[in-house]
C-alpha cells in the first residue's frame, strides 16, 4: 500500500506516526522534507553524491532522535539543524580542513557585499561550491544559516577571528568570481 498522501497529513501526525515506527509515516516524512534537506546538503557538499549521503545521513539521524523534538519551534528549523551538523561531520570524516589564519586574511574588508544580486539561484550555489571546503563552510554557515562567528567557531573548532577571516576571503573569492563571469 503506498503512503498517504503526505501533504495533507499534518506534522504532528507524521512525527507520531515515525515515533511508533510506522514506514509509511517515515516515507511521507522523507518525501515532504527531502528536496528542502538536499538543498541544505547541497550547499555544504563538494559534489551530488556527497550530499546525497549527507541527506540518507541526515534522515535515519532525524528518526533516531525524533523523540527529542519538544515541539518549541519549527519542525523543518530542527531538522536543518541535524542536516547541517551532519554535513559538517560528513566534512570532517572527508577532508582535513586548513583555515587561513587570522593574520593572513587580516587585510580583507567585509565591507558592501551585493555581488549576488543579479544572480539566479543555481548560478548562486555553482560558485559557492566552488570554493575550497573551509571557506564553503563558514559562508554558507554565517551567509545562509544565519549562525553568529561565535557559534560557528563553537561548531567548527576554530577561532571567531578565523571564522571572520573565512567568512571575508569566502566573499572576495566570490566577487571575484562573479566579476569574471560579467565580463
Amino acid at each position: 500500500m503506498p503512503p498517504p498522501d503526505n501533504q495533507i497529513i499534518p506534522e504532528r501526525d507524521l512525527i507520531a506516526g515515525c515515533l511508533k515506527g510506522d514506514a509509511r509515516m517515515q516515507e511521507a516524512l522523507y518525501r515532504r522534507f527531502s528536496s528542502k534537506m538536499y538543498t541544505v546538503c547541497l550547499r555544504y557538499a563538494a559534489q551530488s553524491e556527497d550530499a546525497s549521503d549527507i541527506l540518507q545521513d541526515g534522515f535515519v539521524k532525524v528518526y533516531r532522535n525524533l523523540e527529542k523534538y519538544r515541539g518549541d519551534g519549527s519542525f523543518e528549523g530542527w531538522m536543518r539543524r541535524i542536516f547541517v551538523n551532519t554535513a559538517i561531520e560528513h566534512f570532517r570524516k572527508q577532508h582535513s580542513v586548513l583555515y587561513s589564519t587570522e593574520q593572513q586574511e587580516a587585510s580583507l574588508a567585509d565591507s558592501s557585499w551585493n555581488g549576488f544580486d543579479h544572480l539566479a539561484a543555481k548560478d548562486i550555489l555553482n560558485l559557492i561550491r566552488t570554493l575550497a571546503p573551509g571557506y564553503r563552510q563558514v559562508f554558507n554557515l554565517y551567509a545562509v544559516e544565519g549562525y553568529s562567528h561565535r557559534e560557528i567557531s563553537e561548531m567548527l573548532g576554530i577561532s571567531e577571528g578565523t571564522s571572520k577571516s573565512q567568512l571575508a576571503r569566502a566573499k572576495a573569492i566570490l566577487q571575484q568570481k562573479i566579476r569574471e563571469t560579467q565580463r
